[in-house]
């Protein structure tokens, strides 16, 4: 009866001993590394490979170094120009300090999270729509540099800063619309008078060389005879150059009234 009673308490020491083994020892991958308390103290950063801890004693957090992309929810903006809309963005930050990152913040992914969409509504809620919609390369870096220096202080690198969507109401939609609309005639307005300009400059040097020999105008008369020739019309107008009617005119004009 007592060797039985000592293979059970054998057996319980045993297992014992194994859970203490097992607690003890951990395995970090390459990009983990291991916060280590010990009696509630900080000891170190360890990892990775394999850690030996002292059971009970010591307490170990992992903590993941690999890039985070974290999602901002969308937000709602009044943007300078009292404009309202519906901006979200992405986020990719990563831990550079594991130990800072466990001790300086209760909660390292939902604080960034919160101070990320906090910052998107304020930036966004400084500067006109224009500029969020054209300029979304700024406004990234604005809120880019805002994180990062916020973050600091947890151990936190904020390496990228994207918006991804503007969501305009439908009113704001049909008047931009309308606006490029405009744009585009105007700009077709413009074209159109400078050809009309660029046309006439032509034309008064053609006029100009013209004049210089009146015989051009005769060649030019029957060139375009030619080309209305060509279209196989029924009726062909025949212009009559002023210069054969002019002593006719002078005649006229010189004759005595009675």
């Amino acid at each position: 009866m007592i060797a039985v009673e000592n293979y059970f308490l054998c057996f319980f020491i045993g297992i014992v001993i194994f859970f203490l083994l097992a607690s003890a020892i951990r395995i970090l991958r390459e990009y983990e590394r291991g916060v280590v308390f010990r009696l509630g103290r900080l000891i170190g950063v360890k990892g990775p490979g394999l850690i030996i801890l002292i059971p009970i004693v010591d307490r170990m957090v992992k903590v993941d170094l690999r890039i985070v992309t974290l999602d901002v929810p969308p937000q709602d903006v009044i943007t300078r120009d009292n404009v309202s809309v519906k901006v979200n963005a992405v986020i990719y930050f990563r831990v550079m300090d594991a130990a800072k990152s466990i001790v300086e913040v209760e909660d390292y992914l939902l604080a960034t999270s919160q101070l990320a969409q906090t910052t998107l509504r304020n930036i966004c809620g400084q500067v006109e729509l224009d500029e969020v919609l054209a300029e979304r390369e700024k406004v990234n870096h604005m809120i880019q540099s805002i994180l990062d220096e916020m973050t600091d202080p947890w151990g936190i690198k904020v390496s990228a800063v994207e918006v991804k969507h503007v969501d305009l109401p439908a009113e704001m939609i049909r008047a931009i619309a309308r606006q490029a609309e405009a744009e585009r005639e105007r700009r077709a307005k413009v074209i159109h008078a400078e050809g009309e300009f660029q046309a006439s400059q032509k034309l008064r040097e053609a006029a100009d060389v013209i004049s210089e020999n009146p015989a051009a105008i005769q060649l030019r008369y029957l060139q375009t005879l030619n080309e209305i020739a060509v279209e196989n019309n029924s009726v062909t107008l025949f212009p009559i150059p002023i210069d054969l009617i002019k002593p006719f005119i002078d005649a006229y004009t010189k004759k005595p009234k009675k």
